[in-house]
């Protein structure tokens, strides 16, 4: 399961290494290819529930199956997009069904580990299963780097041999396909898809509509408003996408609440530290990647403590633990952007990298056991549409924030260097959507005088690149503080055998 797994987390960072690539020989937008980015993680959380309810119904092993088939065919036709108009909306859409298959893919394959191991032992369990599966997440920046260097279209058909070796090992495994009864409930996922859809829509085009267009609030408010209808027709249904009965477990909605606002910084990250390499520290693809490693070395480390101390104290000190050094730790990477150094920044990147290694396998875990008695496909389902969701927000809001503070401090370096104002908004707008857009820092082509000064000033330009990035770390800094607060309100302690067999759950693995 953890190689079948593997293509779905190695795809949240290897595009974004292969991004300039993508964007120069393409000629896609800024907003464009942050969608590209963005619509693989919004199928993601829009679907997951859906993946979850039909590997109850159908089987883990055949969702397996499916999730992966679907996520290769849309890899093979994300690496066949053909230039010309119709790239933008052809890497789009095929991103977002790569999305569907790795959201049918996950929850089954989550399921299928939860089950094989008793409660007592599952912390560590999904801790090696988080851990193995984050230190992929790692290799996709690597690998992504080399095979740019041959083409950008190898990052997706690179999926390919993966795909295979993981139906093979499926196969071997001889995985039972125990099923639950009941129906699907179409009109749930439809719901759920609709307001995520909505919702992060508005945030993702805030900057380009503005924050006081009636559009963008109409996409924020008209999501959340069908996300409520969701919740309330869900408590009608007899066989609910999603059995909302499991968050009056405390510890379950303060397991999610830590997910969330710690998934706010944990997937955006890989974007925006990638870019921020490229465009204020010239570095190389092959470099970006080396620079997130720093990160995954002590999100890897962490993330085997915190199994451990779930499985014997419970969720709530490694909750505590990791939100609080993940705070601090993206704190001190912000105030370290602008000295322009890779390597003066690693201790501050690892030590946020062990704060966000501390929660994810503790809270995931520890909110599978707070509820026993539902069904791990349905759980697992829930827990992964928070993360992913919250993943979609994040990418959208910090781009805002990067954008907007970019092209601010861009018009007004152009102005201290004699550019009026209106050549320098214009210029500052193009400067913003190529940095941000492609991780691009080329000085431009002309003989004006707005051109010949914005040559002059890109050693300029890459820190005010980099000052903007400092306000997305301290928003992510925030966030774990959030989260923080939020671990403060578990009620600790931890499930135990006894409790697993009091509700049904079998205390042995299941052959």
């Amino acid at each position: 399961m953890m190689f079948a797994v593997a293509m779905t987390f190695i795809d949240q960072t290897i595009v974004s290494i292969a991004a300039p690539d993508i964007v120069r020989e393409l000629d896609l937008s800024s907003s464009g290819m942050q969608w590209v980015v963005n619509a693989y993680l919004l199928s993601l959380a829009a679907f997951f529930a859906l993946g979850g309810r039909l590997a109850d119904l159908y089987g883990p092993r055949r969702v397996v199956v499916a999730g992966t088939l679907v996520f290769v065919v849309s890899s093979v036709l994300c690496g066949c997009v053909p230039d010309g108009g119709a790239a933008q909306t052809w890497l789009i859409v095929f991103r977002a069904t790569q999305g569907l298959g790795a959201a049918l893919l996950f929850p089954a394959a989550l399921a299928v580990v939860v089950a094989v191991f008793p409660v007592e032992r599952r912390g560590r369990a999904l801790a090696l299963f988080f851990g193995v599966t984050g230190a992929l997440t790692a290799i996709g920046p690597l690998l992504g780097g080399w095979l740019t260097s041959w083409t950008w279209r190898a990052v997706f058909w690179v999926n390919v041999p993966v795909a295979i070796v993981a139906l093979v090992l499926t196969a071997l495994a001889h995985i039972a396909d125990r099923r639950r009864s009941g129906t699907l409930d179409v009109r749930g996922a439809v719901l759920v898809a609709a307001g995520m859809g909505l919702s992060v829509l508005g945030f993702q085009q805030a900057w380009s509509w503005g924050w006081d267009s009636w559009a963008t609030w109409v996409c924020i408010a008209g999501g959340i408003a069908v996300l409520c209808v969701f919740v309330r027709f869900e408590h009608r249904v007899r066989h609910p996408l999603v059995d909302l009965r499991v968050f009056r477990d405390k510890a379950f909605t303060v397991d999610a609440a830590v997910l969330f606002f710690s998934m706010l910084a944990f997937v955006p990250l890989f974007f925006f530290t990638s870019v921020y390499a490229q465009v204020s520290l010239s570095a190389s693809p092959n470099q970006a990647a080396l620079f997130l490693l720093y990160f995954f070395v002590g999100f890897a480390i962490a993330s085997q403590w915190g199994g451990r101390i779930l499985d014997k104290r419970g969720a709530r000190p490694a909750l505590k633990l990791g939100t609080a050094l993940g705070c601090v730790g993206f704190a001190l990477w912000a105030g370290k952007l602008t000295d322009l150094s890779m390597h003066d920044q690693w201790p501050y990147a690892a030590l946020a990298g062990a704060g966000i290694g501390f929660v994810l396998a503790p809270a995931s875990t520890d909110a599978v056991n707070r509820s026993i008695g539902a069904s791990y496909g349905e759980v697992t389902g829930i827990t992964q549409t928070v993360r992913n969701y919250a993943a979609s927000v994040g990418l959208a809001v910090y781009g805002t924030i990067l954008t907007h503070v970019t092209s601010s401090k861009v018009e007004d370096t152009l102005e201290s260097r004699g550019v009026s104002a209106g050549d320098a908004g214009a210029v500052a707008r193009d400067v913003t959507e190529s940095v941000t857009g492609n991780g691009d820092a080329r000085p431009p082509t002309g003989s004006g005088a707005a051109a010949e000064a914005t040559r002059d000033a890109m050693s300029a330009i890459r820190m005010d690149f980099a000052e903007a990035n400092q306000w997305v770390f301290y928003g992510m800094a925030i966030a774990l503080g959030v989260a923080f607060l939020c671990a403060l309100r578990h009620p600790g302690g931890k499930v135990d055998a006894a409790r697993a067999a009091e509700a049904g759950e079998p205390a042995a693995p299941v052959r």
